[in-house]
């Protein structure tokens, strides 16, 4: 049976274009920075996000525990979304790795945190309390419908951190999908934040990796870092050589992507038991809730899987599906069919 995959966009699979520069990739020693084509996929990112330097790393986990870790000391703290990647799903590595303690705030359901909110945390001077280095930011936010914040959320946030002499990261593991959607320059979501993280293995379908980017100081410190957390690599090329390629070529793929999620959930939400807002659908991650009175999440996805269709119950009542470059307009075809199937 052919399956359809909306579990996530990191089940995409290079094209064989990307797998032939792959194979063409010159390579060199990227610990001794020498790698030609690990070189060149960074200048291109710093270039894209207006920044001075980039960094290729394994992860966008390990991207953002690097950024953290380059802005923060032991003991200090940093506020992120209660909703965030960063919080949710990264292993408590700020912690673990940095002793670096963690404030979070709510994150509504656009992905922003409340200004005043975040005014509020930002610690007084007093011995009592541990120092307030970093703000994180997710753009597009993943558990809050793939959501894109917008610039003016943005520079409203660094006013904030300039104001209070901080530092602002900005997780951009999708952050190509928020330019898309948005229809800006991705450079315009970027150039306010002192270090931003993109991922190559999710909408931009390269098989690994992700970059950090940011001012020659930060990188050259986050460069040290990844070296002492066992990051160095070798004949990286390989690697860089997909998100080269990506960079170059694969901005036309999300613009299909988004049209895809778009197309699923406005036929979705004519289905009985399903409730679904087309307002939150703005790139390639659809939320959706189903009556369990009518079927439960898990026995909905049960059956999808046996017509071919996966994708993940997220708790509660809700389920998430995802669009990507292995996801074609024929099987968003074949996957309405399925629900239809399985709904009606």
């Amino acid at each position: 049976m052919e399956i359809i995959d909306l579990r996530s966009d990191t089940f995409t699979q290079p094209s064989d274009e990307m797998r032939a520069a792959i194979a063409a990739a010159p390579l060199g020693d990227d610990v001794f920075d020498e790698d030609p084509t690990v070189n060149a996929l960074q200048e291109k990112a710093a270039r894209l996000l207006g920044k001075e330097k980039a960094l290729l790393v394994s992860s966008g986990t390990m991207g953002n525990l690097v950024s953290i870790l380059a802005h923060c000391e032991r003991g200090s703290e940093v506020i992120v979304g209660d909703q965030s990647h960063t919080f949710y799903y990264e292993a408590g590595g700020v912690s673990v790795y940095g002793g670096i303690h963690s404030r979070q705030l709510a994150n509504r359901e656009d992905g922003t945190l409340a200004l005043e909110e975040l005014r509020a945390a930002i610690r007084p001077g007093d011995i009592h309390f541990p120092v307030t280095r970093l703000i994180c930011l997710e753009n597009t936010h993943n558990r809050c419908f793939g959501t894109p914040l917008n610039r003016d959320y943005l520079q409203a946030v660094a006013d904030i951190v300039r104001r209070h002499r901080l530092k602002l990261h900005i997780d951009g593991a999708r952050i190509f999908n928020a330019a898309v959607s948005l229809n800006r320059p991705v450079s315009d979501l970027a150039d306010m934040a002192d270090s931003v993280t993109f991922c190559l293995s999710k909408g931009l379908s390269a098989p690994v990796g992700s970059v950090i980017c940011g001012d020659a100081e930060f990188i050259e410190k986050a460069r040290r870092i990844r070296k002492s957390l066992g990051g160095g690599m070798r004949q990286a090329g390989i690697i860089a050589a997909g998100g080269l390629y990506a960079l170059e070529s694969g901005i036309e793929q999300i613009r299909k992507d988004h049209d895809h999620a778009r197309r699923l959930a406005e036929e979705l939400v004519k289905l009985p038991g399903i409730r679904l807002d087309l307002q939150k659908v703005s790139t390639n991650i659809v939320y959706f809730d189903v009556d369990k009175k009518l079927i439960s999440p898990l026995q909905l996805v049960k059956r999808m899987a046996r017509q071919g269709v996966r994708f993940f119950d997220t708790g509660g009542t809700r389920l998430r599906l995802v669009t990507h470059s292995g996801v074609t307009s024929a099987d968003i075809s074949k996957a309405i069919k399925a629900f239809q199937a399985v709904l009606i």
